[in-house]
C-alpha cells in the first residue's frame, strides 16, 4: 500500500507538471500571438511607405519556418496547384514540351512523343513568340507555364519562329502525364531494368507493371535505378519495396515529438520478385523516399546497392490545411530503416554560428546491422555496397551547358541530319566533334577552372603581406601557362563534351526514351552492376558480409569524397 501511496503521488505529481507545462506552452503562445498580430497591424498602418500585406505576411511565414528546416513550407492558394504537381500528382494540363529561356527569349527544349506539340510537328530549337497573343519575351518562367497550361481540351494559340520564319499553331490540350518510372525493358545479358524518376501516386503500380513485363523475360538480374529520384510519398516507397520482399517485413518507422506520428510500416502483400538478384543505383541526388528503398532493402540483405552515397533525408513531412485554402507542410517525423539507423544527414536542431546545418560529426554516428550482420552506419545517408566514382564536369563543360551551346549545335545536326537510324549505339564522328569545336571561335567560352581561383586567392595573400612584388613575375607566368592550358582544354575533356553533345542530339530524334538507351553505353554504374550478375559468388560475398564486405561506409576522413 506505501508503495501505491508513493506511486500515485508521483503520479499526480507528473500530471501537475504537465498540465502547469502545457498552460505555460499555450500562455507564450498566446502571447506571442499577440504581439505579431499587433506589429502586422502597425507596420500595415503606419509604414512610410505603401507595404503588400499578404507579401509582408508570407515573408514572415517563410523566414519563421526557414529557421526549422527546407521541408517545413507555407503554401499559399495561389501556390496549391504547383504544389500539388511536385509533390503529389503527376498529372496537368497541357501541350506536352519543355522550353528553355536563352537571353530571354523563349524556345521550346524538348518535346514529349505523342503529346500535343508533337501531333502538331512542334520541334526543339523552336522559339515561342506569342501564347494566346501575349508576348512571352522577358516573361518569367512561372508566367510561361501559367500561360501553356489549362483544363484538358481548351485551345492555346502559339506563334513560333523557326529559321527565320514565323508560323503559327493552335494546339488543344491534353491532360499531360509524367510517369514515375520513365524507361524499363531488358537493357542486354539478360537483365531488367527500370528507371524511377519520382515517387508521386501510382509510383508504386508503374513499378510493379514494369517488373510485370520484365519478369516474362526471365531475367537473371534486376536493376531499379534511383540515382537523381528525390523522392516523395512514404507509403509508395514501401510499396516498391514490397514488390521484392514477402509479407509481414518491417520496412520503415517513422517516429515524431507526437507520438500519433510514430507509425511503423510492413509489407502487406505477397511479392511480385523475391528470388531474382537485384541491384539499386543511387547518387548524391537520391533522397527520401529513395533511401527509404535502398537503405531498406540493403538491411534486409535483399539488394545490392551501386553508386555513391544518398543525399542523407531521413525527415517525414505532412500537409496541414490553412485558413483561406492555404496550407503548410511540415516535418513532422524521422525515419529509420529496418536495422533502426536514421539516414538524416544535417543536424537543423543544432546550427552553427552562422545559421547553417552542418553534418552530424563522425562521433555521434552509431553503428547498426543488417538482417545478415553488415555493418551499417546513421546520419549519413545510405552508403553504397559498391562504390563508383562520380564523373564530375569540367569548367569548360559547364560553362558550355550555362552557354546553351549544346542546345545550339543540336538544332543544327538535326537540320543536317533529318534521320538517324538508332539511338543506342549513336556516337558522333570525329569530324561533327570538329565542326562543333570550329563553331566555338566566336562564342564566349569565359569560365574559371580550379587552379585559377587558387591563383587568385594566392595573389590576394601575397598583397595581404605585402610580398606581390616579389612573386608576381612568378604569378604572370603561371596566369599565362594557364591561360594557354585552357586553350586546350576542348581536346582534353573531349570524352565527357561528347557524350552531353550526343544526349542533346538524340533527343531531337527519339525524345527521352532515346536518350536514355543511347546513355547506357557509357553508364559506369549500369556498367558496374550488370557485371555483379555475372560474378554470383561476389553477390553472395556482399549480401552474407564476407571479409571487406562485412562493414558498410563506416565513418572515416576520406568518406566525403564520395559526395
Amino acid at each position: 500500500m506505501k508503495n501505491l501511496k508513493y506511486a500515485l503521488l508521483a503520479a499526480g505529481f507528473s500530471i501537475a507538471i504537465l498540465s502547469f507545462s502545457f498552460k505555460e506552452d499555450l500562455f507564450l503562445v498566446s502571447k506571442n500571438l499577440d504581439i505579431f498580430a499587433s506589429l502586422y497591424k502597425e507596420i500595415n498602418i503606419n509604414y512610410v511607405d505603401d507595404t503588400n500585406a499578404p507579401q509582408l505576411m508570407k515573408t514572415g511565414i517563410d523566414a519563421m519556418l526557414e529557421s526549422l528546416d527546407p521541408y517545413t513550407e507555407y503554401v499559399p492558394e495561389s501556390e496549391i496547384e504547383d504544389y500539388k504537381l511536385k509533390y503529389i500528382s503527376t498529372q496537368y494540363g497541357g501541350i506536352g514540351a519543355s522550353t528553355i529561356i536563352i537571353d530571354g527569349k523563349l524556345f521550346i527544349n524538348e518535346v514529349s512523343e505523342g503529346y500535343p506539340a508533337d501531333k502538331e510537328e512542334v520541334k526543339a530549337g523552336d522559339q515561342v513568340v506569342k501564347i494566346n497573343g501575349v508576348e512571352v519575351k522577358g516573361k518569367e518562367r512561372a508566367q510561361i507555364s501559367q500561360l501553356l497550361r489549362g483544363p484538358k481540351g481548351t485551345p492555346v494559340d502559339l506563334i513560333f519562329m523557326r529559321e527565320g520564319k514565323e508560323f503559327t499553331k493552335k494546339i488543344i490540350r491534353e491532360e499531360i502525364k509524367q510517369p514515375n518510372v520513365s524507361y524499363s525493358g531488358m537493357v542486354g545479358d539478360g537483365v531488367g531494368y527500370i528507371k524511377l524518376d519520382k515517387f508521386l501516386e501510382n509510383s508504386g503500380q508503374e513499378v510493379k507493371d514494369a517488373l510485370l513485363a520484365i519478369n516474362k523475360e526471365n531475367p537473371k538480374g534486376i536493376i531499379l535505378d534511383l540515382r537523381n529520384n528525390g523522392g516523395g510519398i512514404l507509403q509508395e516507397a514501401v510499396k516498391i519495396v514490397n514488390l521484392f520482399v514477402n509479407k509481414d517485413q518491417l520496412i520503415v518507422t517513422q517516429k515524431g515529438k507526437n507520438i500519433e506520428k510514430t507509425i511503423a510500416y510492413k509489407t502487406q502483400l505477397p511479392p511480385v520478385s523475391v528470388d531474382v538478384p537485384l541491384v539499386v543505383l543511387v547518387n548524391v541526388n537520391s533522397a527520401s523516399a529513395s533511401e527509404i528503398v535502398a537503405g531498406s532493402l540493403q538491411d534486409l540483405d535483399r539488394a545490392i546497392v551501386v553508386g555513391q552515397r544518398s543525399y542523407g533525408k531521413g525527415l517525414v513531412q505532412q500537409t496541414f490545411n490553412l485558413p483561406y485554402n492555404s496550407m503548410v507542410k511540415v516535418t513532422v517525423a524521422k525515419y529509420y530503416t529496418p536495422s533502426g539507423r536514421c539516414i538524416q544527414k544535417l543536424d537543423y536542431a543544432h546550427r552553427n554560428a552562422d545559421g547553417i546545418a552542418e553534418r552530424f560529426a563522425d562521433s555521434t554516428m552509431v553503428m547498426f546491422q543488417t538482417k545478415a550482420g553488415r555493418n551499417v552506419y546513421s546520419g549519413n545517408g545510405v552508403y553504397p555496397d559498391v562504390v563508383v566514382n562520380a564523373d564530375k564536369l569540367s569548367p569548360v563543360t559547364i560553362s558550355m551547358i550555362n552557354k546553351n551551346l549544346f542546345f545550339n549545335y543540336a538544332n543544327q545536326y538535326r537540320k543536317s541530319n533529318p534521320k538517324l537510324e538508332s539511338a543506342k549505339a549513336f556516337q558522333i564522328s570525329d569530324a561533327d566533334y570538329v565542326a562543333f569545336v570550329n563553331g566555338l571561335a566566336d562564342k564566349d567560352l569565359t569560365y574559371q577552372n580550379k587552379t585559377e581561383r587558387l591563383l587568385s586567392d594566392l595573389r590576394i595573400e601575397a598583397e595581404k603581406e605585402n610580398k606581390s612584388a616579389e612573386v608576381k613575375a612568378d604569378l604572370e607566368n603561371l596566369k599565362y601557362k594557364l591561360t594557354i592550358s585552357k586553350k586546350t582544354d576542348v581536346a582534353t575533356h573531349k570524352s565527357e563534351i561528347k557524350r552531353i553533345l550526343e544526349t542533346q542530339i538524340i533527343s531531337r530524334y527519339f525524345h527521352e526514351k532515346g536518350r536514355i538507351e543511347q546513355s547506357f553505353q557509357y553508364d559506369k554504374e549500369l556498367i558496374a552492376a550488370k557485371a555483379l550478375f555475372v560474378n554470383q559468388p561476389q553477390m553472395l560475398a556482399i549480401l552474407k558480409g564476407d571479409g571487406n564486405y562485412k562493414v558498410i561506409g563506416k565513418p572515416i576522413k576520406d568518406n566525403s569524397s564520395l559526395d
